[in-house]
């Protein structure tokens, strides 16, 4: 699984920049859109496999199998907070970013 890179979005938002300056450029655009699609859709799995670590792990330890030890299953826990709470930020940055040109005079 790869994760995604701070670099790798601002250069996928420069191409889409570029994109939406040219309109010649539709391949390009439709691209993009796939790529972050694709990027976006990558993050959440990655979120969802931490939140299901994170509730086989808390279940294994209520069950006392004695498989997982409460540190990794904190540790755990902690990894499906950040990666949640980290989406929740991105998602109210495009949320705010969205309304910010909604806003936009033309």
């Amino acid at each position: 699984m790869t994760q995604i890179t701070p670099d790798q979005i601002l250069s996928q938002m420069r191409q889409l920049s570029a994109a939406a300056q040219n309109p010649q450029t539709q391949q390009v655009a439709a691209s993009g859109n796939a790529d972050f699609t694709n990027a976006l859709g990558d993050a959440l799995k990655t979120i969802n496999q931490h939140q299901m670590a994170s509730a086989q792990a808390a279940n294994s330890i209520e069950s006392g199998d004695g498989g997982v030890s409460l540190v990794k299953a904190m540790i755990a826990s902690q990894k499906a907070s950040v990666a949640f709470d980290a989406a929740v930020q991105v998602r109210n940055r495009v949320v705010s970013a969205y309304q910010d040109i909604m806003n936009m005079p033309i």
